[in-house]
Protein backbone atom coordinates (compact mmCIF):
# COMPACT_ATOMS: atom_id res chain seq x y z
CA UNK A 1 0.00 0.00 0.00
CA UNK A 2 3.06 2.38 0.50
CA UNK A 3 4.25 1.22 -2.48
CA UNK A 4 1.31 2.89 -4.58
CA UNK A 5 1.54 5.87 -2.15
CA UNK A 6 4.92 6.67 -3.23
CA UNK A 7 3.86 5.79 -6.89
CA UNK A 8 0.72 7.90 -7.16
CA UNK A 9 0.33 10.03 -4.37
CA UNK A 10 -1.75 10.78 -1.32
CA UNK A 11 -4.74 11.14 -3.73
CA UNK A 12 -5.13 7.62 -4.36
CA UNK A 13 -8.68 7.29 -3.55
CA UNK A 14 -8.37 3.93 -1.33
CA UNK A 15 -5.66 1.50 -0.47
CA UNK A 16 -7.86 -0.97 -0.69
CA UNK A 17 -6.16 -3.83 -3.12
CA UNK A 18 -8.90 -4.68 -5.20
CA UNK A 19 -9.18 -0.56 -5.52
CA UNK A 20 -6.03 -0.62 -6.61
CA UNK A 21 -6.19 -3.29 -9.47
CA UNK A 22 -8.73 -1.19 -10.81
CA UNK A 23 -6.92 1.56 -10.76
CA UNK A 24 -4.29 -0.15 -12.55
CA UNK A 25 -5.96 -1.50 -15.61
CA UNK A 26 -8.04 2.06 -15.44
CA UNK A 27 -4.82 3.84 -15.97
CA UNK A 28 -3.28 1.62 -18.75
CA UNK A 29 -6.49 1.70 -20.67
CA UNK A 30 -6.96 5.79 -20.15
CA UNK A 31 -3.31 6.19 -21.33
CA UNK A 32 -4.57 3.77 -24.21
CA UNK A 33 -7.41 5.84 -25.17
CA UNK A 34 -5.42 8.56 -25.16
CA UNK A 35 -3.06 7.55 -27.60
CA UNK A 36 -4.87 6.05 -29.88
CA UNK A 37 -7.34 8.42 -29.92
CA UNK A 38 -5.00 11.15 -30.48
CA UNK A 39 -3.66 9.39 -33.92
CA UNK A 40 -6.81 8.24 -35.09
CA UNK A 41 -7.65 12.08 -34.73
CA UNK A 42 -4.62 13.04 -36.54
CA UNK A 43 -4.36 10.58 -39.14
CA UNK A 44 -5.88 10.51 -42.32
CA UNK A 45 -9.67 9.73 -42.62
CA UNK A 46 -10.84 5.83 -43.76
CA UNK A 47 -6.85 5.06 -43.85
CA UNK A 48 -5.70 1.61 -42.29
CA UNK A 49 -3.97 3.39 -39.22
CA UNK A 50 -7.10 6.00 -38.58
CA UNK A 51 -9.23 2.86 -38.35
CA UNK A 52 -6.51 0.50 -36.13
CA UNK A 53 -6.42 3.02 -34.17
CA UNK A 54 -9.88 4.52 -33.74
CA UNK A 55 -10.81 0.62 -32.97
CA UNK A 56 -8.28 0.62 -30.65
CA UNK A 57 -9.55 4.00 -29.16
CA UNK A 58 -13.11 2.44 -29.01
CA UNK A 59 -11.53 -1.08 -26.87
CA UNK A 60 -10.21 0.92 -24.45
CA UNK A 61 -12.61 3.64 -23.23
CA UNK A 62 -14.96 0.46 -22.59
CA UNK A 63 -12.52 -0.51 -20.49
CA UNK A 64 -12.31 2.99 -18.69
CA UNK A 65 -15.82 3.21 -18.39
CA UNK A 66 -15.86 -0.48 -16.83
CA UNK A 67 -13.01 0.46 -14.48
CA UNK A 68 -14.43 4.07 -13.33
CA UNK A 69 -17.65 2.22 -12.45
CA UNK A 70 -15.97 -0.03 -10.47
CA UNK A 71 -13.86 2.58 -9.21
CA UNK A 72 -17.07 4.63 -8.66
CA UNK A 73 -19.15 2.27 -7.21
CA UNK A 74 -16.35 1.55 -4.59
CA UNK A 75 -15.82 5.69 -3.40
CA UNK A 76 -19.56 6.70 -4.55
CA UNK A 77 -20.21 9.72 -2.60
CA UNK A 78 -17.01 11.39 -3.77
CA UNK A 79 -16.56 9.80 -7.57
CA UNK A 80 -20.60 9.10 -8.56
CA UNK A 81 -19.28 12.45 -10.69
CA UNK A 82 -16.88 10.82 -12.60
CA UNK A 83 -19.19 7.99 -13.23
CA UNK A 84 -21.59 10.54 -15.35
CA UNK A 85 -19.23 11.95 -17.13
CA UNK A 86 -17.42 8.12 -17.89
CA UNK A 87 -21.40 7.44 -18.79
CA UNK A 88 -21.39 10.26 -21.28
CA UNK A 89 -17.66 9.91 -22.83
CA UNK A 90 -18.90 6.03 -23.54
CA UNK A 91 -22.01 6.60 -24.58
CA UNK A 92 -20.67 9.02 -27.07
CA UNK A 93 -18.12 6.71 -27.96
CA UNK A 94 -20.95 4.31 -28.96
CA UNK A 95 -22.81 6.43 -30.69
CA UNK A 96 -19.78 7.52 -33.25
CA UNK A 97 -18.40 3.79 -33.48
CA UNK A 98 -21.94 2.75 -34.25
CA UNK A 99 -21.97 5.22 -37.03
CA UNK A 100 -19.57 3.98 -38.89
CA UNK A 101 -19.88 0.54 -38.47
CA UNK A 102 -23.08 0.32 -39.53
CA UNK A 103 -21.88 2.72 -42.58
CA UNK A 104 -24.59 5.92 -41.84
CA UNK A 105 -24.16 8.39 -44.93
CA UNK A 106 -22.00 11.28 -43.89
CA UNK A 107 -19.05 11.60 -41.14
CA UNK A 108 -21.01 14.27 -38.73
CA UNK A 109 -22.28 11.10 -36.25
CA UNK A 110 -18.80 9.43 -36.26
CA UNK A 111 -16.66 12.72 -35.63
CA UNK A 112 -19.04 14.29 -33.17
CA UNK A 113 -19.19 10.74 -31.37
CA UNK A 114 -15.61 10.17 -31.11
CA UNK A 115 -14.86 13.71 -30.40
CA UNK A 116 -17.03 14.06 -27.33
CA UNK A 117 -16.27 10.60 -26.23
CA UNK A 118 -12.31 11.79 -25.92
CA UNK A 119 -13.47 15.18 -24.93
CA UNK A 120 -15.38 13.53 -22.02
CA UNK A 121 -12.39 11.29 -21.06
CA UNK A 122 -10.16 14.19 -20.61
CA UNK A 123 -12.75 16.01 -19.00
CA UNK A 124 -13.10 13.22 -16.47
CA UNK A 125 -9.06 12.99 -16.05
CA UNK A 126 -9.01 16.40 -15.20
CA UNK A 127 -11.50 17.18 -13.05
CA UNK A 128 -10.08 14.31 -11.01
CA UNK A 129 -6.39 14.89 -11.65
CA UNK A 130 -6.25 18.42 -12.63
CA UNK A 131 -5.76 19.71 -8.57
CA UNK A 132 -3.16 17.57 -8.08
CA UNK A 133 -0.84 18.48 -11.28
CA UNK A 134 1.82 21.20 -11.23
CA UNK A 135 1.16 24.24 -12.73
CA UNK A 136 -3.10 22.67 -12.76
CA UNK A 137 -3.26 23.11 -9.19
CA UNK A 138 -3.41 26.85 -9.90
CA UNK A 139 -6.24 27.28 -12.08
CA UNK A 140 -10.21 27.62 -10.40
CA UNK A 141 -11.82 24.33 -10.16
CA UNK A 142 -14.03 25.18 -13.22
CA UNK A 143 -11.15 25.23 -15.29
CA UNK A 144 -11.09 21.25 -15.33
CA UNK A 145 -14.92 21.46 -16.30
CA UNK A 146 -14.96 23.37 -18.99
CA UNK A 147 -11.40 23.67 -20.72
CA UNK A 148 -11.31 20.69 -22.72
CA UNK A 149 -14.61 21.35 -24.06
CA UNK A 150 -13.36 24.79 -25.11
CA UNK A 151 -10.39 23.32 -26.37
CA UNK A 152 -12.16 20.31 -28.10
CA UNK A 153 -15.38 21.79 -29.52
CA UNK A 154 -13.75 23.73 -32.02
CA UNK A 155 -11.16 21.16 -33.24
CA UNK A 156 -14.93 18.76 -33.82
CA UNK A 157 -16.30 21.29 -35.37
CA UNK A 158 -13.30 21.87 -37.65
CA UNK A 159 -13.49 18.48 -38.88
CA UNK A 160 -17.05 18.08 -39.34
CA UNK A 161 -16.72 20.85 -41.57
CA UNK A 162 -13.95 19.23 -43.55
CA UNK A 163 -15.56 16.16 -43.98
CA UNK A 164 -18.42 18.27 -45.48
CA UNK A 165 -16.76 19.88 -47.32
CA UNK A 166 -14.78 16.83 -48.87
CA UNK A 167 -18.13 15.00 -49.20
CA UNK A 168 -19.46 18.04 -51.19
CA UNK A 169 -16.71 17.95 -53.08
CA UNK A 170 -16.59 14.11 -53.88
CA UNK A 171 -20.66 14.05 -54.61
CA UNK A 172 -20.00 17.09 -57.20
CA UNK A 173 -17.06 15.17 -58.86
CA UNK A 174 -19.57 12.15 -58.96
CA UNK A 175 -21.80 14.21 -60.42
CA UNK A 176 -20.02 15.51 -63.24
CA UNK A 177 -18.38 12.14 -63.65
CA UNK A 178 -22.05 10.26 -64.40
CA UNK A 179 -23.29 14.03 -66.54
CA UNK A 180 -20.07 13.55 -69.02
CA UNK A 181 -20.39 9.50 -69.34
CA UNK A 182 -24.33 10.08 -70.07
CA UNK A 183 -23.15 12.84 -72.57
CA UNK A 184 -20.57 10.75 -74.22
CA UNK A 185 -23.37 7.86 -74.40
CA UNK A 186 -25.98 10.55 -76.07
CA UNK A 187 -23.34 10.77 -78.84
Amino acid sequence: MAIAAKILGDQVGSSAPVFLAFLAVHIVAGLTAVITGAIAGLTRKGGRRHVRSGRLFYRAITVVFVTATALAIMRWREDYHLFIIGAVAFAAATIGYQHRIRRRAGDTGHIVGMGVGYVAMLTAFYVDNGPHLPLWDRLPPLTFWFLPTAIGMPIITRAVLAARKHSSRAASSARASADGAARASND
